[in-house]
């Protein structure tokens, strides 16, 4: 079993925006967010075996950043990016709910059924982050890594949380995921990918 401590990326210059696969960069703000989170910690845990990251910077600058500082292995896996918003990236929900309010609608109810325009659907998320788990617990056995560090976004940590607790899909937007927060999950292999989650 590989314990996952999956923490996303604090404050962005983008503020409150659907970010997706847009690349900026943590505040200044974000990054002491993230600092403080893994400080307190590592008051109570041991540190990880190895880092992973998504390759935005806003995850990748802080991973790099932990790595200098304990002198850890990292891998960047483009498979836990964020969720790709198409033509929602860089816009406000206030700003989609004024002008699109009908295809917010339909996506925030039915995320499985309705992608956002030109965007992920929700099932080719989900395959994307099922072969990016797959992948890294393949790696962890390879190189005897107990607990890994997961540096990700909200999107990533949704779907985390939803499929630990068994719930469908469809609640993956109504899961919490704070920025710069911590969450351990438990990855395991047995005939099929099994996660788990510690409350």
């Amino acid at each position: 079993m590989l314990q996952l401590d999956v923490l996303r990326h604090g404050q962005t210059i983008q503020g409150h925006t659907l970010r997706g696969h847009l690349d900026d960069a943590l505040t200044a703000e974000g990054h002491q967010q993230m600092q403080d989170t893994i400080a307190l910690y590592l008051q109570q845990h041991p540190v990880w075996d190895a880092i992973v990251a998504s390759p935005l910077q806003r995850c990748l600058s802080f991973a790099q950043d932990i790595q200098q500082q304990f002198g850890l292995p990292i891998v960047t896996m483009p498979q836990f990016k964020e969720l790709y918003f198409g033509d929602w990236e860089g816009l406000t929900l206030q700003y989609i709910h004024e002008t699109q309010p009908e295809q917010l609608g339909r996506f925030w109810q039915d995320p499985c059924q309705y992608a956002p325009p030109q965007g992920e659907n929700l099932l080719d998320f989900q395959n994307r982050l099922q072969q990016g788990c797959q992948m890294l617990l393949n790696q962890a056995q390879q190189q005897d890594w107990q607990k890994v560090l997961l540096v990700c976004h909200g999107g990533v940590i949704k779907w985390l949380k939803c499929m630990a607790r068994q719930q469908p899909l469809t609640q993956l937007l109504t899961m919490p995921a704070e920025l710069a927060s911590i969450q351990a999950i438990y990855l395991k292999q047995n005939e099929h990918l099994q996660l788990s989650i510690q409350e």
